[in-house]
């Protein structure tokens, strides 16, 4: 019942950094902690819901009344994806100098624009030119993560990431549902096909600016006060503690942290009046001052940048987010049409309410994917652990990716297993990723965030260019896609997960 009770008390904040050690889920209101992580998933779960608002209704509605062939709907799939791969990229710098929150707030305002303008497409090329800035949304994932990283301790960061990102994921499932749903509704209230589905878009449009709106008025930028400020927050809250006794902490924020010092044996009775170090219990005091210390996130130059997107470690969950949400976006675009395909039986609402079970698993397999991820590294105090949990999850995803390609089964019972197995680990691996990613460049979170996110993007891009030029024969690209996801998790599992020597983030 006490662990049942940490969803909605205030969580016991570390001290040093003031991130919290635990997540009050059910707690959004009166808990500052509980409202940026609701605020978080949500946002993205209404960005993600009007990114992906044109699949439910595309092939069978959108198509027939714009005079769309089946190459320019996979075009536009594609489309979508290319503008959300650039935001990515730019919006993880973006996260490192303005900060998550007002970055977040940006994309979801910027992404409303054009969702409002979805009724003035009467072409291809008009909706061409609509998905790609529709897709900004899409960016808003890199600081949502890197918002959630801001407020929640490594000891759960990784189930926190995977919390916001798996809920946030859920408007890919909820998109198959709702967007029909309001259709049909407008429909049976006298609009013309052609009128319903363009005034559909409104809903997510509304819903996007109000969430935007929340961010900036309702919440704060860092646990210890404004983006500005936090170098002179973080620094008088460090001397504080060296005030107390912890330890003496020489130099200014800015400074690279100095060398390790030797580690002393840690008795039980050491360790009582720090409970908040139960992941840091081989640590002494100066090291983990040194690492709240390089934890503070730098304003990146543009050498900074190069240097992190391209370092190993950020290639590795660049490299992972490459194939489990590649694959898993550019599955969501087909999978409503590859039911109807195999499947007969099912009508427009049936086979999207099937293919929405994909997207809503996410709920559950993402979560725990990051859940599984922080139980390693507090069992083994090693981020190899969760190293080998994402790479774990990647193998034993290609291998349902190749089972599904290969039986391209017509029986809807083995169809409809294989792809809920398929998403426990597809989607697991999504935030198994971003449980390694806080490890990784800690003092340039936005800009690893930003390039893993972009990663997952340009995998869709490949993997949706490769459904586009292979017609209607899915299973086939399921098998291929399989095969490269095992290839590349096999390539990268060599390297090490964080730099060689990199103390405090550094």
């Amino acid at each position: 019942m006490a662990r049942f009770s940490m969803l909605w008390q205030a969580p016991e904040i570390n001290p040093i950094n003031k991130k919290a050690r635990s997540i009050p889920f059910l707690n959004p209101v009166s808990n500052v902690y509980g409202r940026v992580f609701f605020f978080s998933w949500f946002g993205f779960m209404i960005a993600f819901w009007s990114w992906y608002a044109f699949p439910p209704l595309l092939a069978d509605v959108i198509a027939g009344d714009i005079h769309m062939k089946q190459y320019q709907v996979a075009n536009s799939n594609i489309i979508a994806l290319t503008a959300t791969l650039i935001v990515r990229l730019i919006a993880g710098p973006c996260c490192d100098r303005f900060g998550p929150r007002v970055t977040f707030a940006g994309c979801l305002l910027a992404g409303a624009v054009p969702t409002f303008l979805a009724g003035a497409v009467f072409n291809a090329s008009g909706l061409y030119a609509l998905r790609f800035f529709i897709g900004i949304l899409g960016g808003s994932f890199v600081p949502c993560q890197v918002w959630t990283t801001g407020f929640f301790d490594k000891n759960v960061v990784g189930t926190a990431n995977a919390l916001t990102g798996g809920l946030g994921n859920l408007g890919g499932g909820i998109t198959y549902f709702v967007m029909p749903a309001v259709y049909n509704s407008l429909l049976s209230n006298g609009l013309s096909k052609s009128k319903a589905w363009r005034v559909s878009f409104i809903v997510p449009g509304i819903l996007i600016v109000f969430v935007a709106l929340c961010l900036l008025f309702l919440c704060p930028d860092t646990p210890t006060g404004s983006w500005g400020e936090r170098f002179a927050t973080t620094e008088d809250n460090l001397r504080r503690h060296s005030v107390q006794g912890v330890v003496t902490v020489p130099g200014q924020i800015g400074d690279a942290p100095a060398a390790p010092t030797e580690k002393r044996s840690v008795s039980e009775d050491d360790e009582k009046p720090h409970g908040w170090k139960d992941n840091e219990v081989q640590a002494t005091d100066q090291e983990m001052l040194d690492t709240a210390r390089g934890e503070v996130i730098q304003k990146p130059s543009f050498k900074e940048v190069v240097r992190v997107m391209f370092s190993p470690q950020t290639l590795v969950t660049g490299g992972c987010y490459f194939c489990t949400f590649g694959a898993e976006l550019a599955i969501n675009s087909i999978l409503g049409n590859y039911y109807s395909k195999n499947f007969k039986n099912l009508n427009l609402q049936q086979s999207g309410n099937w293919a929405a079970m994909f997207g809503l698993l996410n709920g559950v397999t993402r979560p725990l994917g990051g859940y599984i991820s922080d139980l390693a590294y507090r069992h083994t105090h090693s981020v190899w652990a969760k190293k080998a949990v994402l790479h774990s999850y990647g193998i034993i995803t290609g291998a349902f990716l190749i089972a599904i390609g290969v039986l391209d089964s017509h029986n809807q019972s083995t169809m409809f297993g294989l792809v809920a197995g398929l998403a426990f680990f597809l989607e697991g691996g999504n935030g198994a990723d971003f449980g390694l990613v806080p490890h990784v460049h800690p003092y340039a979170n936005g800009i690893v965030s930003g390039f893993t996110g972009a990663s997952g993007n340009f995998g869709g891009i490949i993997f949706a260019i490769i459904f586009r030029y292979n017609g209607k024969d899915y299973g086939k690209v399921f098998w291929i896609i399989g095969v490269i996801t095992i290839a590349i998790n096999l390539a990268i599992s060599w390297i090490k997960p964080i730099p060689k020597g990199q103390i405090g983030g550094r």
